[in-house]
């Protein structure tokens, strides 16, 4: 008894009838902005923790406490 093919046909016209072509459209060009936003500030996260965690950065930061 699980979920029929008109079922899920019938929910998709209630849903394009109530919101619109042009706003669930938008709607998903910004859960898409979102999800590239996340993406970005993950992986400038992990070059983050990359820089900080370099040997290079290290030696870096002991000259300076050394002046």
């Amino acid at each position: 008894m699980g979920i029929s093919f008109w079922q899920i046909a019938i929910v998709v016209v209630l849903v394009v009838l109530l919101f619109g072509r042009g706003k669930i459209s938008s709607l998903m060009g910004d859960v898409a902005k979102g999800i590239k936003s996340f993406k970005k500030g993950m992986s400038s996260e992990d070059n983050n923790k990359e820089n900080i965690d370099s040997p290079e950065n290290k030696d870096e930061d002991s000259e300076s406490q050394n002046k």
